[in-house]
């Protein structure tokens, strides 16, 4: 059986461990569980870290549990947040779950016939029965309020870092998470808790009432995983425009791509070894091939090809590529006819945009016109006439002369056409 502690220790994903917790997983095979809110129907990619935890996890021979937080996800964790988070509905919560579920089979095997096929489990099903009587009796009476109240996530919160302090209701959620652990580990004979390094407090609080409330022979253990930033200390998995998702309606993969595409090559080598399957052999002659000339980003390429299969498909990856040809490489009409409305608008994200209304162009204009006249892509029909007649203007990909007319014929997608003055200036023409 590979080891599951060394494979997370080479690739950079090891934070802390509890004694024994190594020597467990070399004995037999473990039942471990990650736990994950359904605060929205998409994971994004600072989610990436625990799933290939769980997706190493099982490619080493243990059994891998995926925790949907239905009932926690009502009440909100305080664990490296300012505020609590908005409380959902059980309806909300559902939908958010099964969407969760196909993200997570990408990663992991659910239907294998072997003893360690993934599972997906929800906590609302044994918890929303549970009143508060029974938790206060059965639960709430194992773990002391100093103890709970020594954890940093709820000192940080206590201390001013929020301007509403901490509620009841987010003080109980190390308890309930820690009575996840304890349920599992009844039901599931799970003995591991897997999570980023902000859940450690949380994790270790259920190790703690397993030992009080079974026995203290009964022995649960911790594993937790850095959290993940960039080089430049900023927290990994953010753009301008947001989160980065895993649904490609929230992010397009070509701009799922470009994101791997474009990380440093500092934080490549960190990457490429926390989110892929790649083997140290494999990357480490990645590494020393990108040393070499870095300026052929050897790592980012190969980064974002692996993810983006991974999270989407090898067809998305395709065209992603062919997406980024367009404004770097060489492309035809066709390229950009095939592109749909969200990729083609990502792909020209930030260029400068004219309009036009749909009458003007009915009865067909002309180019030196369409240039200089009805839009501002040139400040005069001389300028717009000599690039032309110097065969330095493309619409839509394709070089034009003087006597083109435009039509609504030129448009993509019923709704645009690209200009392309010389060989790096694009303008987006929107016809509505």
């Amino acid at each position: 059986m590979k080891n599951f502690v060394e494979e997370l220790r080479w690739r950079g994903m090891l934070a802390q461990i509890m004694p024994g917790t190594e020597e467990l997983l070399q004995k037999e095979m473990v039942t471990a569980y990650l736990g994950t809110d359904p605060t929205a129907d998409s994971l994004h990619i600072g989610h990436l870290c625990g799933i290939m935890m769980l997706r190493h996890l099982q490619r080493c021979g243990h059994k891998p549990i995926i925790l949907v937080g239905g009932a926690t996800g009502m009440i909100g964790d305080p664990s490296g947040k300012s505020q609590e988070r908005n409380l959902l509905n059980a309806e909300t919560l559902y939908h958010n779950q099964e969407c969760i579920k196909k993200q997570v089979a990408k990663f992991l095997d659910f239907e294998s016939k072997e003893p360690n096929a993934a599972e997906m489990v929800n906590n609302y099903d044994w918890m929303k029965d549970f009143t508060f009587l029974d938790f206060a009796r059965e639960v709430g009476k194992h773990i002391t309020v100093n103890y709970m109240m020594a954890k940093d996530s709820v000192q940080q919160r206590l201390n001013g870092t929020a301007r509403d302090g901490l509620s009841f209701t987010e003080f109980t959620y190390q308890l309930l998470q820690g009575y996840d652990f304890l349920w599992l580990y009844q039901h599931k004979n799970c003995k591991l808790q897997l999570g980023g390094n902000d859940q450690w407090g949380n994790i270790t609080t259920g190790t703690e009432l397993i030992r009080r409330t079974l026995g203290f022979e009964n022995e649960a253990f911790a594993l937790t995983c850095p959290l993940i930033t960039k080089a430049d200390g900023k927290k990994f998995g953010k753009t301008e425009s947001g989160n980065v998702w895993l649904d490609p309606k929230r992010t397009s993969p070509y701009k799922f791509y470009q994101f791997w595409l474009n990380v440093s090559d500092e934080d490549a080598e960190k990457y490429i070894k926390i989110f892929t399957s790649l083997d140290k052999e494999t990357i480490d002659a990645l590494v020393e091939e990108h040393k070499k000339d870095p300026g052929l980003r050897v790592l980012q390429k190969r980064l974002a090809q692996e993810v983006t299969v991974m999270v989407h498909s090898q067809e998305a990856l395709d065209a992603a590529i062919e997406a980024s040809n367009i404004l770097f490489g060489k492309s035809t009409k066709d390229g950009l006819e095939k592109l749909d409305e969200q990729t083609f608008l990502d792909v020209f994200d930030g260029v400068p945009q004219e309009h036009l209304s749909r009458t003007e162009l009915e009865a067909g204009i002309p180019i030196v016109d369409f240039m200089a006249v009805n839009t501002h892509i040139f400040p005069s029909k001389g300028e717009a006439r000599k690039m032309t007649q110097a065969n330095g203007v493309s619409i839509n990909k394709e070089k034009v002369t003087l006597d083109k007319m435009m039509t609504l014929n030129d448009l993509i997608d019923g709704k645009y056409i690209l200009v392309q003055k010389g060989k790096k200036n694009y303008y987006l023409v929107v016809v509505e």
